[in-house]
C-alpha cells in the first residue's frame, strides 16, 4: 500500500513538473560592456569586432557602447557600422557620461546602433565629410563625397526607424545637435543619466532591428561584463596618436646618428632602431603623407651642413622650419585630433635641431683633431738619436726606445722627428731646430 502511493506521489510530481516546465532558474541577463573614448581608427574598428565576437560566444542579451569620440577615419566607420548591423546581438549605444560628444564619425555610430541613447549635457551631429588634411575640396570631389555619405547615412537611418531628413542634413549642413534636440526630432531613442536607468527605459518598449526583427530586452538590474583591450590593442591605440608616433620617428632618428658618429656604443642604435620602427607601424594604420618623410630627412640633412658649413645658423633654422613642417603634414587626417599640432612640432623640431646640430659640430671637430693615442699618436713626435742613424739605430721617443731608420746619417744625441710608423719600426728625419729646442 505505502508502494502505491509513493507511486502515485511520483506520479504526481512528474505531470507538475512537466505541467510548470524546469524546476531551475533561468540564467540573468548580463550585458557586455566596452568604452571607446578617442578617435575612431583600425584598432577601434578591430575592439568593437572583438566585442561583438565575444558577445554573441557567451550569449550575451546586448552590446553595450559608451562612446565618446571627435570623430575618425571613415573607412574604419563604415567597417565599424557593417559589424553593428550584422550582429547577431542587439547593439545599445550610450554617448556618455555627461559633457561627451560623438560628432562626425561618431554620429554615423550612433545611429546605426540598435539603441541609440545619450546622457544629460552631451552632444552629436557635424557628420559632414572633411577631405584627408582638411583642405578645399574642388567642387565635383565634394559632391561626391557629401553624396556617398547622405546615402549611407539615408539607409541606416531609415532602417532604425529615425529621422531621416534631420540626420541627412548633419551630413550635408554640418549640423549639431544636444541630447534634448536629438531625442524630439527622432535621432535618438532615449535620454538617460545611467545605465541601469537607460535599461529600465528599454524594457518598457521593443525594439525593431536591422533585419526587421522585433524583440524584446529586459535587462533590468542585469550583470554589466566589462570588455578590455588586449595589451596589444592598448599599445597600439597609445601609438596612434599622431603625437606620440612623431616623437617617437623625430627621437628614434636622432639615437641613430648618435649611434652613427659613435660606432660601438649599442644602446642609441637599439633605442634608434625600435622607436622608428614603432613609429613607422603606427603610421602605416593612420593616412600618411610621406612627401613629409622627405621634408623630415631634409632637415636632418641641414643640420649636419649647419656643422660643415659656418652658416650662422641659418641651416640650423632651415632645418628646424622643415622638420616642423614635416611633422604638421606627416598626418593626412581628416579631424584636428587625428594630426600633429603645431607645439608637438614646434616641441620636437627646436630642441631637437639645436641638439643634431651642435653634436654634430662636436664629431666634425674631433676628427679634425689630432691623433694623440696609439701608433699613429706617435707621428709627428719629437725624439732623440740613441745611437748614430746611418741610417739604422736607435732613437728614443714617446718615452721608448725604438728601432729607427733615418732619411740621413744623424749622429747620436740629435733631435729627431717621426714622420711615419712600419712594422715596429719608426722613420726620422732630423728635427728642425724650433722643435728640437722645444724638445729640449
Amino acid at each position: 500500500m505505502k508502494t502505491l502511493r509513493l507511486g502515485i506521489c511520483l506520479l504526481v510530481m512528474l505531470a507538475a513538473v512537466a505541467v510548470s516546465g524546469p524546476v531551475w532558474a533561468a540564467p540573468s541577463a548580463s550585458v557586455l560592456k566596452i568604452v571607446i573614448n578617442d578617435t575612431i581608427h583600425p584598432i577601434t574598428d578591430e575592439y568593437i569586432g572583438r566585442a561583438l565576437a565575444e558577445a554573441q560566444h557567451n550569449g550575451n542579451q546586448a552590446v553595450l557602447i559608451e562612446l565618446n569620440t571627435p570623430g575618425g577615419l571613415l573607412d574604419s566607420t563604415r567597417n565599424i557600422i557593417e559589424k553593428i548591423l550584422a550582429s547577431p546581438v542587439p547593439v545599445i549605444i550610450y554617448v556618455a557620461p555627461s559633457g561627451s560628444r560623438a560628432a562626425s564619425a561618431g554620429f554615423f555610430i550612433l545611429e546605426s546602433a540598435d539603441i541609440a541613447a545619450m546622457a544629460p549635457g552631451t552632444n552629436t551631429g557635424a557628420a559632414h565629410p572633411v577631405s584627408l588634411g582638411g583642405g578645399k575640396m574642388d567642387d565635383v570631389m565634394k559632391a561626391k563625397v557629401e553624396n556617398d555619405a547622405a546615402a549611407s547615412m539615408r539607409s541606416v537611418v531609415s532602417k532604425r526607424g529615425r529621422n531621416v531628413d534631420l540626420a541627412e542634413s548633419a551630413v550635408r549642413e554640418s549640423k549639431s545637435f544636444t541630447d534634448q534636440e536629438a531625442l524630439s526630432q527622432k535621432l535618438i531613442d532615449y535620454i538617460a543619466p545611467s545605465e541601469q536607468e537607460l535599461f529600465r527605459q528599454i524594457a518598457a518598449k521593443p525594439i525593431k532591428r536591422f533585419n526587421g526583427e522585433t524583440v524584446s530586452l529586459n535587462l533590468v538590474g542585469a550583470a554589466i561584463q566589462p570588455f578590455e583591450m588586449t595589451l596589444r590593442q592598448r599599445i597600439l591605440a597609445y601609438l596612434m596618436n599622431p603625437n606620440i608616433a612623431f616623437v617617437l620617428l623625430a627621437v628614434g632618428a636622432l639615437a641613430l646618428y648618435a649611434e652613427f658618429n659613435s660606432p660601438g656604443a649599442v644602446l642609441p642604435g637599439t633605442v634608434g632602431v625600435i622607436f622608428i620602427l614603432l613609429a613607422v607601424f603606427a603610421l602605416n594604420l593612420l593616412p600618411t603623407r610621406f612627401a613629409a618623410f622627405a621634408l623630415i630627412l631634409g632637415a636632418f640633412i641641414l643640420f649636419a651642413l649647419e656643422a660643415k658649413f659656418v652658416s650662422h645658423g641659418v641651416l640650423t633654422i632651415g632645418g628646424i622650419v622643415m622638420l616642423t613642417l614635416g611633422g604638421l603634414l606627416l598626418v593626412d587626417a581628416p579631424i584636428p585630433e587625428m594630426r600633429v599640432h603645431l607645439w608637438t612640432s614646434l616641441a620636437v623640431s627646436i630642441p631637437l635641431g639645436i641638439i643634431t646640430a651642435f653634436l654634430m659640430t662636436i664629431a666634425l671637430r674631433a676628427r679634425h683633431n689630432k691623433v694623440t693615442t696609439g701608433v699613429q699618436g706617435m707621428i709627428g713626435e719629437i725624439g732623440v738619436a740613441q745611437t748614430p742613424l746611418s741610417p739604422r739605430g736607435k732613437v728614443f721617443v714617446h718615452g721608448e726606445i725604438w728601432d729607427a731608420v733615418a732619411s740621413t746619417s744623424i749622429p747620436a744625441g740629435q733631435a729627431v722627428v717621426v714622420r711615419s710608423v712600419e712594422d715596429l719600426r719608426v722613420h726620422v728625419d732630423p728635427a728642425p731646430q724650433s722643435a728640437a729646442a722645444q724638445a729640449g
